[in-house]
C-alpha cells in the first residue's frame, strides 16, 4: 500500500496486486491524471509488457538501410545533454536526429486512432502529450543547429526504408562540415 504524497488527494491510498500486477485505485476520486491505464484483458497486458521502445521492425529497418548506403551512426542518443529525449539515430558531425515515431503512440494521422475503446479517459491526452513533447524537441533541436528527422513507422514498410534512407543520405551529404584543408 502506498499514497499519492505530494500530489493533491494525498490522503488516499492505492494498491499494488504484486510483482508484475497492475495496480488498482481504491478511491474512484482520484483525479484521472495520476491513473495509469489498465489492460482489459491478459492477452492484452502480456502484449503491452512486451512493447519494444528501442529496436523496432521499422527502425531495424531504417538502420538496415542507412548501413547499406554505407552511413554510420549513433543509436538511441540524446543529442543535446540538456534535453532528456533520446533520438531513434543520431548523426552527431552532421548534427542530425532521425526519429522513428509509432502510428499508434504519436498520433499518426493516417494510422493513429481517433477513439479509444478502453481507457478513453487516458489514451488521447497521452497522445496529444506524445505530440507536444515531439514538436517541442525539434523546436529545443532546431534552435541548437540540429536537424530532426521524423518519419512513421508505416513509411519504413517495403521499399520505404530504402526511400527514407536515401533522403537522409542526401541531407547528410548537404550538412557535411567543410573539411581543414
Amino acid at each position: 500500500i502506498g499514497t499519492t504524497a505530494g500530489r493533491p488527494g494525498a490522503d488516499r491510498q492505492w494498491h499494488v496486486l504484486g510483482p508484475g500486477a497492475w495496480g488498482t485505485v481504491k478511491s474512484l476520486s482520484v483525479p484521472e491524471r495520476w491513473r495509469q491505464p489498465f489492460a482489459s484483458t491478459e492477452a492484452v497486458r502480456i502484449r503491452m509488457s512486451v512493447q519494444r521502445r528501442e529496436g523496432t521492425g521499422p527502425e531495424i529497418a531504417l538502420r538496415s538501410a542507412l548501413h547499406a548506403l554505407g552511413l554510420r551512426y549513433r543509436l538511441h542518443r540524446a543529442p543535446l545533454p540538456s534535453l532528456r529525449r533520446k533520438a531513434d539515430i543520431v548523426f552527431s558531425r552532421q548534427r542530425v536526429a532521425v526519429f522513428v515515431d509509432g502510428c499508434f503512440w504519436h498520433g499518426c494521422p493516417d494510422h493513429g486512432r481517433r477513439r479509444h475503446d478502453v481507457n478513453g479517459w487516458y489514451w488521447p491526452d497521452e497522445i496529444d502529450r506524445n505530440r507536444r513533447r515531439d514538436e517541442d524537441t525539434d523546436l529545443v533541436m532546431a534552435s541548437s543547429g540540429w536537424l530532426p528527422l521524423r518519419f512513421w513507422e508505416h513509411e519504413l514498410a517495403g521499399d520505404g526504408a530504402l526511400i527514407v534512407a536515401r533522403q537522409v543520405k542526401a541531407i547528410l551529404e548537404e550538412r557535411r562540415p567543410a573539411r581543414p584543408v
